[in-house]
């Protein structure tokens, strides 16, 4: 089991958001593509950050404060970033989420360039190819 890896299950084609994009655009694209969460990238792909449902509940916080929800991603987003790379260990990986409180990772390359996402789902998914089907 130690032979199977992030790269082998991760999720390539990933939602992102930039952070310069209006918040409220955010929260349209969340809603449409039916998304918890989507990474936050840089003009080059590089991770900059996260955004969450949870942080809309920030949004809308400051627009019941200052009267209308709004601003840029950037101002929302989660800037420390948990992430993992391509080589790394499934096993390893299942390990450290039941440890974490998060239900994904973003998988970044040694420049930190974003090249997928890998959920809860993805573990579970290579345990069930490695122990076969029952």
């Amino acid at each position: 089991m130690e032979t199977m890896k992030v790269q082998d299950y991760m999720t390539r084609n990933v939602l992102t958001l930039r952070p310069d994009m209006e918040i409220l655009r955010a929260l349209a694209i969340f809603v449409d593509n039916d998304v918890a969460g989507a990474p936050v990238t840089d003009h080059s792909g590089r991770l900059v950050g996260i955004l969450t449902e949870g942080d809309f509940m920030k949004v809308a916080l400051h627009g019941a404060y200052h009267g209308e929800p709004g601003g840029r991603v950037e101002e929302y987003m989660h800037r420390n970033v948990e992430t993992v790379r391509p080589r790394d260990s499934i096993m390893s990986l299942a390990e450290h989420f039941l440890e974490s409180p998060y239900r994904r990772y973003p998988v970044v390359d040694r420049s930190g360039r974003l090249i997928g996402i890998i959920a809860w789902r993805d573990v579970l998914r290579a345990l069930k190819n490695q122990m076969g089907q029952y």
